[in-house]
């Protein structure tokens, strides 16, 4: 009796044989088996048993695998046929390399983005610093402008003071 892989554990590498895809959008679960090799009963397992193969289905049904799938089929495949793999051993093995693959996806696709949001933030605060610039020193010009002495008199007249300009509206 063959001892059965854990993802842990180095699988043997046999001779792998590679499959033609052809180039369509969908495909169904028939053409799926036969590029396969496999039932289409044995799809229908693999789907409830790893989470990455979800074929989209029909109005009426039917399971429309899109290229990704077929590759995952044939990768799991290859995976528990022959590399000898587990169920549990491969479905841990992809979910390992889809972590491994969105954080490399993650990591790359975020700098850019990072460093542009940096520009339009940095780009937005100049703008700010230079509207609080020009109000300071228009504030600046209105109370460095002395008031001419004005005679005791004047002041006790009690007048009503001279209308400034406001410094909020523009």
């Amino acid at each position: 009796m063959q001892k059965q892989k854990h993802a842990s554990q180095r699988p043997l590498h046999r001779g792998t044989e590679t499959t033609a895809i052809p180039d369509k959008l969908y495909f169904r679960i028939g053409e799926v088996a036969r590029l396969c090799k496999v039932q289409s009963y044995v799809l229908r397992f693999w789907e409830s048993e790893f989470p990455q193969l979800k074929p989209n289905k029909s109005g009426t049904g039917q399971r429309l695998y899109r290229k990704r799938d077929v590759e995952m089929a044939l990768q799991i495949k290859r995976l528990l046929h022959e590399e000898g793999y587990t169920i549990a051993g491969a479905r841990h093995l992809l979910q390992s390399e889809g972590r491994e693959a969105r954080k490399a996806h993650s990591s790359q696709s975020e700098l850019p983005l990072k460093s542009e949001v940096a520009g339009l933030k940095k780009d937005k605060n100049e703008a700010r610093l230079q509207r609080l610039r020009k109000e300071l020193k228009e504030l600046l010009g209105m109370l460095s402008v002395s008031p001419a002495p004005a005679s005791r008199e004047h002041k006790a007249k009690k007048t009503a003071p001279a209308e400034r300009p406001s410094l909020f509206t523009e």
